[in-house]
């Protein structure tokens, strides 16, 4: 199932009780208020549903993210990023090392006990140079790998966490390894062992290992 299902279904139900209660044939204020109250709720989960749409499940053995590096120039790669929706995009990536990071959400009860798997969010790409020196004063890229405007589950716990308090822990992860040009690598995600990066083909395996 879809991550932002597990809130929109259960906010449709609330929904349609709401309606129920504030068009039904008894009009007593009561019933009235109670019918606002639940559709109230029922729009906060379906913005809380929405805002999941940029989390995808955490998958044991399985990548989270495929890349492949192309020199274009000193310290300079175009790499390409296929996540695990299928998606591509393309990035020009300056230094001599890639970093990933991603997020993930974890849950407590009633979600815990709904059974609802970790979620994982990957936040940006960026370029890293060897040299400190570099790493200081060289042009860095960075770049957002996951939508800015949209709702965000992680920065309204934060600043509500009364409201939902059935959002456990919230941690990032990073991976980086050397740019290779033709190199191919896959982004492993471990629940419990944040992101592990390694070389997905034998060219590249074997460039690493030359490279250590």
């Amino acid at each position: 199932m879809n991550p932002m299902n597990w809130l929109l279904l259960p906010g449709l139900v609330l929904a349609l009780f709401a309606l129920v209660l504030l068009f039904g044939r008894s009009g007593r204020w009561l019933r009235r208020l109670l019918g606002l109250i639940c559709m109230v709720l029922a729009l906060l989960l379906a913005a809380l549903g929405v805002s999941l749409r940029q989390y995808l499940r955490l998958d044991q053995d399985l990548p989270v993210a495929t890349l492949e590096a192309t020199s274009i120039g000193p310290q300079r790669f175009a790499v390409l990023v296929h996540d695990a929706n299928g998606d591509t995009r393309r990035f020009e990536v300056l230094g001599d090392e890639w970093q990933l990071d991603a997020r993930v959400l974890r849950w407590q009860l009633p979600a815990l006990l709904a059974g609802v798997p970790p979620l994982y969010r990957l936040e940006r790409l960026s370029g890293r140079y060897r040299d400190i020196d570099q790493e200081r004063e060289a042009a860095r890229s960075v770049f957002a790998l996951r939508n800015r405007n949209a709702l965000d589950l992680i920065a309204l716990q934060q600043q509500y966490p009364q409201w939902l308090p059935f959002v456990d822990t919230r941690y990032g992860s990073g991976a980086y390894l050397p740019l290779i040009d033709g190199g191919r690598y896959e982004v492993m995600l471990h629940p419990r062992g944040g992101l592990v990066a390694r070389g997905s083909d034998d060219f590249t395996r074997q460039a690493l290992d030359d490279g250590e």
